[in-house]
């Protein structure tokens, strides 16, 4: 063995020793190693450096670019709607839809696409049904992994072994040969991961940032708000019809707010919010805010009706109507006024909720209280409205819920965003345009289109899951100058290249998915398919069980967060720590050693 190999060696178990204590984070380790490597002379300074300008990392710089278009034009939150109608509130009947989608994506086009194209989808998800990001993260990741396994072109590994073969003179395998092993594999995976993984898995919140904005439950909370949202509607013989809630006096006789309407029994449709000259009318369905001891009273007297109000339909609601928490300077001309007399559904067309003096909140009148310099209000309405605050001199706005980022701020353009997003797709399953061409195409598309803006594409950039994998990809090429890994590989199948068929391709899986979990899937694939192959055919083994082998072995990337960029991007959302990808992952890999001897001799006879 060498000094490099030995340095190399070193190295790599620093590394991970580094990356299983979680003392330091994962991208700063990546750094360290980008500037031993290149201190060592065993790569140049740029070729240690060259991983922050390789495809795969511009790649998935492009699809965040994507990704966020698609949450900015409402595109993921639709999809997060019908996988949320589709499987409920329930964990188990989410994932069941959840898992084939992105599998079956994975299928056609890259795992880190679909990936980064999901996970504003999968995070939107999670807030509205309560649960943990750290429960959905990993199971997406996993499941795309394993839908790279169902065809030809949905994984780098497949088409290398394919092209091995070719290069061999043997019979190349074909689009679909990988598929009846991989769904085997994604039935018994969606097994394992909706029935025990989930017990293995973290119930982490997501990492938030120290000025992270409180969502709108929180801020409420501050104004000693109980939940008092309701929906009336308006019968026949009713008072308020063709009146405005001002009109009709609702918020001084009755104390209640109007905060919208909605008409023709379609929520989203047709709600809209209440300003001063809203009327009302028959069949209308008033959205208020009213304590629940009045309600009674002011449904007889006012022909109201109560209706349902399904939680649903209220996630819907509140991703439309919110809450922000203003102050009142000193100069504003709202001081010594009282709600009234303040006018600010004609302001701001805001309605306000509560006030809060002294750091605790007050019993507020809405024709009595005065407002004073200091007090802060919570104020009510659509999320336009309150975006408009941000500009406002007569207010200074303290917080917007964290609900706020998550409304599209190009909600018009969600047509748009779809159209270039099946562009992409049909690039890049057709072979019209390779994929890193197809991406920055949909990603510069997005942008000039008006999908998403400079600025939040540059936010978008998660510069943590970049500098991980750019720094990484030295490692690899290390390994391979100094012969560290052809010493591996050639070590170990020494050691059963004359044991029996089932015991190679038990040996060739293990290994393969042992490299796999530390450096590129593809760059261990290149180096293991041509001495997969030479060991086959000395061995006088059928190449094509063997190959399949390494192909699906490549493929089993779950043990570590740096195994595949993967699951890379799912480490900040779930929240994860590297232990928890092996104390779930390594039971998958096993799963997937067992189906894959047991079916494979069958498919592909030794």
């Amino acid at each position: 063995m060498t000094p490099d190999m030995l340095f190399v060696f070193a190295t790599l178990g620093i590394t991970i020793a580094l990356f299983v204590s979680d003392r330091i984070r994962m991208d700063l380790v990546a750094l360290m190693v980008v500037v031993t490597l290149a201190l060592s002379g065993i790569i140049t300074p740029a070729e240690a450096v060259a991983g922050f300008g390789e495809p795969v990392v511009i790649m998935i710089a492009a699809l965040f670019v994507v990704g966020e278009a698609l949450f900015r034009t409402g595109i993921a939150a639709a999809a997060g709607n019908w996988l949320l109608r589709m499987g409920g509130s329930s964990e188990t009947r989410l994932l069941l839809f959840l898992l084939p989608v992105v599998a079956l994506l994975s299928a056609f086009m890259s795992s880190t696409g679909a990936v980064a194209l999901l996970i504003p989808v999968v995070l939107s998800m999670a807030r509205r049904s309560g649960m943990q990001p750290s429960q959905l993260m990993m199971p997406l990741a996993f499941a795309a992994l394993i839908g790279g396994m169902l065809t030809l072109i949905g994984t780098p590994p497949n088409i290398i072994v394919s092209s091995q073969m070719r290069s061999a003179g043997l019979e190349p395998f074909g689009f679909f040969d990988f598929t009846p092993l991989g769904l085997a594999i994604l039935i018994a995976g969606m097994g394992y991961l909706i029935l025990v993984a989930r017990k293995l898995l973290p119930e982490r919140a997501q990492q938030l940032a120290e000025n992270t904005a409180p969502g709108v439950a929180a801020i409420s909370g501050r104004y000693a708000l109980s939940r008092q949202l309701h929906k009336l509607m308006i019968t026949p013989g009713s008072p308020l019809a063709q009146k405005t809630p001002a009109e009709a006096a609702l918020r001084t006789e009755y104390d209640v707010t109007v905060i919208a309407i909605s008409r023709s029994g379609g929520l989203l449709s047709s709600l809209v919010p209440v300003l001063s000259n809203t009327r009302m009318q028959y069949q209308d369905q008033l959205i208020v805010y009213a304590d629940e001891a009045r309600l009674e009273h002011l449904c007889e007297t006012l022909k109201l009706k109560r209706m349902g109000f399904p939680a649903r339909e209220i996630s819907q609601l509140e991703r439309q109507f919110g809450m922000a928490e203003v102050l009142l300077p000193p100069e504003s001309p709202l001081c010594d006024r009282s709600i009234k007399e303040g006018h600010f559904r004609e302001r701001y067309g805001l309605s306000v909720l509560g006030i809060r003096r002294d750091q605790a909140a007050m019993d507020t009148s809405f024709t009595e209280t005065q407002l004073t310099p200091g007090d802060t209000l919570l104020l009510a309405g659509s999320w336009e409205q309150i975006r408009s605050l941000q500009g406002s001199r007569e207010l200074v706005v303290l917080q917007t819920p964290a609900e706020l980022e998550e409304i599209p701020t190009h909600g018009n353009r969600g047509p748009v965003a779809l159209i270039i997003l099946l562009a992409m797709l049909v690039c890049m399953t057709t072979g019209w345009l390779d994929n890193l061409s197809a991406i920055l195409l949909a990603a510069l598309a997005m942008i000039l289109t008006g999908c998403v803006s400079l600025q939040e594409s540059y936010r978008s950039l998660n510069a943590t899951s970049l500098i991980l994998i750019a720094g990484m990809l030295p490692l690899a090429l290390a390994m391979e100058r100094s012969g560290a890994l052809a010493w591996v590989v050639e070590h170990l199948v020494s050691l059963v290249g004359d044991s029996s068929p089932l015991v190679l391709c038990a040996s060739l899986f293990m290994l393969t998915s042992l490299l796999s979990q530390f450096i590129s899937n593809t760059a261990t694939t290149v180096l293991l398919a041509p001495i997969a192959i030479t060991t086959a055919q000395l061995t006088g083994v059928n190449p094509e069980p063997v190959m399949m082998t390494v192909a699906i072995a490549a493929s089993t990337a779950f043990a570590t967060p740096i195994a595949s960029p993967v699951n890379t991007l799912v480490l900040a959302p779930g929240n994860y720590r590297f232990a928890d990808f092996a104390r779930v992952g390594i039971p998958l890999q096993l799963l997937a050693l067992a189906i894959t001897l047991i079916l494979t001799p069958m498919l592909f006879p030794f």
